[in-house]
């Protein structure tokens, strides 16, 4: 049950920090939320206050991700890490239809640019493949992006973490992360395969409605990262 009326953020100890009438939020190990900048804290806040009567804990991802950078990630910071890498061992943008063609022309004209650019900045080369055959990326390429991910202050790290799953490709968590697209548009490159069914075939109701919600944590995601790079 909701115990509380109104939710506020106040700077504290160098950042800020999400109030719940007078309390500070804590999180599961009772550590006192705080956020590095006044737009994460806020998007934290926002959370909360848009709660009903009754909490709904596992749709609060803001603030279960503020809670994993705080009280989990620190502490693992390279299995975390690595776990980023893993999703890149067999990066869905790397994974060419071999039929139809229309889905293969789509797939080279939207993948094709980001696997490139991911290449000329980031210094990640990938092995394209055909079909669903797994196809061994490159070690270098691996510990590089484990690399990077490890370059990444506890938050974003987290994100990056959260991203790779979400989409099912580090190279688009990656991309996220540096704004080359936006969250809707990470989301939707994820998903060329199941946009092409929806064309062909209609879209089903049930698999309509976890679009729905997957696109919306890619918002999400992309606001958190955008708070992350706001003044403090």
């Amino acid at each position: 049950m909701r115990f509380y009326t109104t939710v506020s953020v106040a700077e504290m100890n160098g950042g800020f920090s999400v109030r719940l009438d007078a309390r500070p939020l804590r999180g599961p190990r009772g550590r006192e939320v705080i956020l590095p900048t006044q737009a994460l804290a806020q998007q934290v806040a926002e959370e909360w206050a848009s709660q009903g009567k009754v909490l709904e804990l596992a749709a609060m991802h803001t603030t279960r991700l503020a809670n994993t950078a705080l009280e989990a990630v620190p502490r693992s910071r390279d299995a975390t890490a690595q776990s980023i890498a893993d999703y890149a061992a067999s990066d869905l943008i790397c994974y060419f239809a071999t039929d139809p063609p229309g889905l293969l022309a789509r797939q080279g004209q939207l993948w094709g640019p980001i696997l490139e650019r991911a290449e000329a900045v980031l210094g990640l080369r990938f092995v394209r493949a055909a079909g669903i055959v797994h196809q061994v990326q490159p070690p270098q390429t691996l510990l590089q992006v484990k690399a990077l991910a490890l370059e990444l202050d506890d938050f974003a790290l987290t994100g990056l973490a959260f991203g790779a799953p979400l989409f099912g490709s580090a190279v688009l968590a990656l991309g996220l992360q540096r704004g080359w697209f936006s969250g809707a548009q990470a989301f939707d490159l994820s998903r060329l395969d199941e946009a092409w069914q929806e064309e062909k075939w209609g879209i089903d109701e049930e698999a309509a409605e976890r679009t729905v919600r997957l696109r919306g944590e890619a918002a999400m995601l992309q606001r958190w990262f955008e708070g992350l790079s706001s003044p403090p």
